[in-house]
């Protein structure tokens, strides 16, 4: 078996309840979920079946090409 390693985005639903996740190496590849665990799994289970599928037709599987940094930043604003 071989591994391999995706960075995943998850973000709240802005209009219902939910999350969507995504990884941005695999264009197309996305998911949703009631919870962020849900999303967690079923992320997960799409990037497989994604995996498997550039396999089945000899694409390469991309691996870190796109890094992601996510963290939360504060502004002050006068007024």
């Amino acid at each position: 078996m071989k591994f391999y390693s995706f960075e995943i985005v998850i973000e709240k639903e802005p209009d219902e309840e939910g999350y969507t996740a995504y990884s941005p190496s695999l264009p197309g590849c996305f998911s949703n979920g009631p919870t962020i665990e849900a999303t967690k799994r079923s992320i997960r289970e799409a990037i497989e079946q994604h995996v498997q599928t550039l396999l089945a037709h000899g694409q390469p599987v991309p691996q870190h090409e796109t890094l992601v940094h996510v963290e939360q930043l504060t502004v002050g604003v006068p007024g």
